[in-house]
């Protein structure tokens, strides 16, 4: 799909890998919305690229809804969709004096990582399966999982859980949707450079860039857009996992 002109919507848009391929998108051409928790920084981001904002959470129905109302009123309907949106909570099954993991935390986390890339993905493919075909297609989908849904380590009970979900649905939903000629694929980040390693000491951040074969060093957020924008135009991608991740396989600390 040719991305100049198209309306894309980029869920964890204010910072990341979702703020790196809501550059790039924009960049190409593409009418872009932010959808964020993080009013400030999805404002920041948007009128960064020329795009909009609206806050949103995207485990809950009314929120998502009302955030693709007002890209659509923006900028019509979207074609793409790229999930970034998540958490990445750290708790051990069974913690120090044999405390239980909260149920709290794992169910959010389960909410905002899985549930909430289905629910953006169906109200999505929704409205776009209404829209005529652009040649042999109508849309895509870009889903984000993890290395962690492969190699979960020691406290990523949740996280892991979360993103083996996203995995595991990528091919039944691009079953699903492809007789409306929307694709869909996913993503496996390993260890890259986001804001959440950003705050770690330089020290922990060589150690772990030091942890990956090849190129022995932290994966850049533009190289997770850059598969973006390959995934988007070419058409036979479809129903698959990638792992980006040069050729690491996490231990279990």
């Amino acid at each position: 799909m040719d991305i100049k002109g198209v309306a894309a919507i980029v869920t964890g848009g204010a910072s990341g890998l979702g703020n790196a391929t809501a550059k790039m998108l924009a960049a190409n051409g593409a009418k872009v919305a932010i959808f964020d928790m993080n009013e400030e920084a999805g404002k920041a981001a948007a009128d960064d690229i020329g795009g909009i904002f609206h806050a949103t959470n995207v485990a809950d129905d009314a929120s998502v809804t009302a955030a693709l109302d007002a890209a659509e009123a923006a900028h019509g309907v979207a074609r793409i969709l790229v999930n970034c949106a998540g958490i990445a909570p750290a708790v051990k099954t069974v913690g120090r004096e044999n405390v239980p993991h909260s149920l709290d935390i794992y169910r959010k986390t389960i909410e905002v990582n899985l549930i909430g890339t289905f629910n953006a993905i169906s109200k999505f493919a929704a409205r776009l399966a209404a829209a005529d075909p652009i040649g042999e297609e109508r849309g895509v989908i870009v889903n984000t999982a993890s290395v962690a849904a492969y190699d979960g380590q020691i406290g990523q009970a949740a996280y892991a859980s979360s993103k083996g979900g996203v995995v595991g649905m990528t091919l039944p939903v691009a079953r699903d949707l492809s007789k409306l000629q929307i694709r869909v694929m996913t993503i496996a980040p390993g260890i890259f450079f986001t804001p959440m390693v950003a705050g770690m000491p330089q020290n922990v951040q060589d150690a772990l860039g030091a942890m990956v074969p090849h190129p022995s060093r932290l994966g850049k957020p533009e190289e997770y857009a850059q598969l973006v924008e390959s995934i988007v135009r070419n058409p036979m991608l479809n129903g698959e996992v990638i792992r980006l991740d040069g050729a690491i396989r996490m231990a279990p600390k």
